[in-house]
């Protein structure tokens, strides 16, 4: 979708087209107006809603139109309840977004279970998302340490391949593409120095199941995110694109310390169809739909389209 802004001049006061006037009857001559410059300004990228979830709690349409008008085409849901997305029936949910010129491309669902994902996986196609994501280990099986701010997990990588393999069949028969999404703990050796992200990389099927790399948390566990495009090509269909600053935090994009440019010439390579903005949290009173604009215009410093 492309905004067209229409940069206006003004011709003349009143007083000077009635002293022209008589001019032009004496001569018979007619003067033509310049048409105004106009800039075209295409719409590009991705945003993820979680960062502006407090504000989608609070007045979803309004929230979705300021992203709208911040610049995205896309977006990827995390507020699905009751069979609701944002309160709002799949259809709903669906027609609003078309009505402010948003696309639905994925949504994070976690509190999936094997129980409930055939209801879910309907929902989300009837949205019109194309891909569901699983963000985090499902059915209890992540755990998150407030004391210390650290992630991890119960279980084996052995049952959570288990559980996406079983998941992934049921989003491909549902029409619909699973990815898994990383934090940092799935990038480090746990029991038999084996690395979780590998594991699941190596012995998940790849026809039903593939990734969503989030930037920020594999530069956090200090891997490599083309190293992995390189080892596990084609596999990696979604990318959250977020900065961090000198101390480690969530930052706009462009406002922060990662190589988006190195990251983004690899895309082909990686796989990746579609990014999506994303900031967990923003500092210093700086707002959510403050930061996202910051990021838009931050894409373009490192040729994101």
């Amino acid at each position: 979708m492309k905004k067209i802004i229409l940069n206006g001049f003004i011709l003349a006061s009143m007083g000077l087209i009635l002293s022209c006037k008589g001019k032009a009857d004496k001569t018979n001559e007619t003067t033509e107006t310049p048409a105004p410059a106009v800039e075209e300004v295409q719409d590009f990228g991705g945003l993820a809603l979680y960062t502006v979830r407090d504000d989608m709690g609070t007045d979803a349409k309004t929230t979705l139109k300021a992203v709208a008008d911040a610049g995205y085409k896309n977006i990827e849901a995390a507020g699905y309840a009751d069979g609701k997305f944002y309160n709002m029936s799949p259809a709903d949910f669906k027609d609003y977004l078309s009505e402010v010129g948003l696309t639905p491309i994925s949504t994070h669902q976690s509190s999936v279970t094997l129980e409930n994902a055939d209801q879910m996986m309907a929902d989300v196609a009837a949205a019109g998302f194309e891909y569901f994501v699983v963000p985090v280990p499902p059915m209890g099986m992540f755990k998150f340490n407030m004391e210390e701010r650290t992630m991890g997990m119960e279980g084996t990588p052995q049952e959570l391949a288990d559980i996406l393999d079983t998941l992934g069949e049921k989003a491909s028969k549902a029409g619909l593409k699973l990815l898994y999404h990383n934090h940092d703990f799935e990038f480090k050796k746990g029991a038999d120095d084996v690395v979780m992200i590998d594991y699941l990389l190596e012995n998940c099927n790849p026809d039903n199941v593939n990734f969503q790399m989030d930037l920020y948390w594999v530069t956090k566990a200090g891997a490599d995110p083309v190293a992995y495009f390189e080892k596990y090509p084609g596999r990696f269909k979604l990318w959250h694109v977020k900065d961090m600053d000198d101390q480690g935090r969530f930052a706009p994009v462009g406002e922060g310390t990662i190589d988006f440019g190195r990251i983004l010439a690899k895309k082909e390579l990686s796989g990746m169809e579609y990014y999506m903005v994303e900031q967990d949290m923003t500092f210093d009173g700086l707002k959510p739909l403050e930061a996202i604009k910051i990021s838009h215009e931050g894409l373009k410093k490192f040729g994101f389209e």
